[in-house]
């Protein structure tokens, strides 16, 4: 099922938005929680024009009587008061609909997102997405977000700083902004730039730990997996203390 919105989307840049996609589809999103993913295919989802076109044809207003179900754990305006909730607020449209059409299929399990998925049609989720998206990001004195957390000690600052920048070469990590931008927000990518840190260090642990699996390519798995314990904590603090949107700033 298609509906256009009447506002052009990513379909006349397919080919460079499914690279960045297909490499990155990855570190967010829904979940509060995560149990172990299936290990076989990871996703469903297959990046053509089509699945591009769906992911963008959303209706913003009967998205957000939807996402009236999704305020109680994201908030009203998609900042969660819980740190280990993610926020969906700005998010771009291709990353939260290959989230929740991987939580439909149940390529990514989660006992708090199941049972939401799972009621969802395929439009419902194209509007939910759309709505998201269109929300703005910058602080509100009515919302209760608790992001941003607290700010990094300068060590493990500049720990995540040449992560993010450089990447470790000798263990073939690459930089993290590779996939995820210099400012933390990348279109067709899962943003960190206004993430919940606790949030992030529990989908690296998931990761790496192959609880979650539902990345094309692996690519976070491969990362986290390679990524100590320490340096999963420093990026995890860095991106929630807001200090990703912020290039080349420890």
């Amino acid at each position: 099922m298609r509906r256009n919105s009447g506002q052009p989307f990513f379909v006349s840049k397919f080919s460079r938005v499914t690279a960045v996609v297909l490499a990155a589809s990855s570190l967010l999103l829904v979940a509060s929680d995560s149990d172990n993913a299936p290990a076989r295919i990871p996703s469903n989802v297959s990046w053509t024009q089509e699945t591009v076109a769906a992911a963008s044809s959303g209706d913003a207003f009967r998205g957000l009587l939807l996402a009236k179900r999704c305020e109680h754990c994201h908030g009203a305006e998609g900042f969660s008061a819980t740190a280990t909730t993610p926020n969906l607020a700005g998010m771009d449209r291709l990353a939260i609909w290959k989230q929740l059409e991987d939580f439909r299929s149940h390529k990514r399990t989660s006992r708090a997102m199941a049972p939401i998925a799972d009621s969802l049609s395929a439009l419902d989720v194209a509007d939910v997405v759309a709505y998201y998206a269109k929300l703005p990001v910058f602080a509100d004195l009515q919302d209760n977000r608790v992001f941003p957390q607290s700010r990094p000690d300068p060590n493990r600052a500049a720990t995540a700083l040449h992560l993010i920048s450089f990447g470790d070469g000798e263990r073939g990590i690459p930089p993290c902004q590779a996939c995820h931008g210099p400012v933390a927000y990348r279109v067709g990518v899962p943003s960190l730039a206004n993430q919940n840190g606790d949030y992030i260090l529990s989908q690296l642990e998931a990761f790496a730990s192959q609880q979650r699996a539902n990345d094309i390519n692996m690519p976070m798995r491969t990362i986290a997996t390679l990524l100590t314990e320490e340096e999963r904590h420093a990026l995890a603090e860095y991106y929630g203390s807001g200090l990703g949107q912020q290039a080349g700033r420890p």
